[in-house]
């Protein structure tokens, strides 16, 4: 049977959920050197084993990898020779969530040093005569870097989190609540700098540049302009009139 509109029923249906080892994998990658390949397996009795070829550092390999999956919320062991992936963590996952609420709080509501980098970047580029594809792309990348959390909630995406335990079942579900708000608000960031990158790479980018520069009371600078762009205005609340009380002398008062 085919959709009329899509021409596939098929092509209505979610993505397929991405199993833990795949996901754990792609963490522990990211962490471990380029020179270094990640290797991961399902134990019998339940959990991941994740270890490294060679020999050398694999101590300090795996305990880098270890924090960022107790980032993650999972508990974890670490060995001489592997790293071992054992559930969910409620003590984990409470960190997870205290990381999500200061990430809102910091970095992810100064606005200002988003724009700033971005322009920075962007015009350093822009003098090197880099294509202007090419700066979009790599400010996009910078700022998503310096935010951190684009980064690390993709790799979680498509895991499915779920738990036996109605404790852990809670602590998921806040975490996936603060997730959403730190998607949200990395989204933002990222359009603030592609903002940033078209004013930059279009014909009066230089124009605007040096009259921020020359005119600072006067003009306001390209920062401020896009940060005030990125939120919204609010109508001001209207305050209720002034309602003078008559003031009875005290012998008026009845006894």
């Amino acid at each position: 049977m085919t959709d009329p509109q899509t021409g596939s029923w098929f092509a209505r249906r979610p993505r397929a959920p991405q199993a833990p080892d795949r996901v754990i994998l792609r963490i522990c990658a990211r962490v471990a050197p380029r020179d270094k390949r990640v290797h991961v397996a399902n134990m019998p009795l339940g959990g991941v084993e994740v270890w490294v070829d060679g020999n050398g550092d694999r101590w300090v390999h795996y305990h880098r990898m270890a924090r960022e999956l107790r980032l993650a919320g999972w508990f974890t062991e670490v060995t001489a020779e592997r790293l071992m992936v054992l559930g969910w963590s409620s003590e984990c996952l409470v960190h997870r969530a205290r990381m999500l609420d200061a990430a809102l709080a910091g970095r992810l509501s100064d606005y200002s040093r988003t724009a700033r980098s971005a322009f920075a970047l962007g015009t350093r580029l822009r003098e090197e005569k880099v294509p202007a594809d090419e700066i979009a792309t790599r400010v996009r990348d910078h700022v998503g870097r310096e935010l951190r959390w684009p980064d690390r909630l993709a790799e979680l995406d498509g895991l499915e989190r779920t738990a036996s335990l109605e404790a852990l079942r809670l602590r998921l579900a806040q975490v996936a609540g603060l997730e959403a708000k730190v998607s949200r608000r990395c989204a933002e960031h990222l359009t603030l700098a592609s903002q940033v990158v078209m004013s930059l790479v279009g014909p009066d980018a230089g124009r605007s540049a040096r009259s921020w520069t020359r005119a600072p009371g006067r003009l306001i600078g390209l920062t401020e302009r896009m940060v005030a762009a990125s939120v919204p205005n609010r109508p001001e609340v209207p305050r209720p009139e002034t309602v003078t009380v008559a003031r009875r002398d005290l012998a008026e008062t009845p006894r």
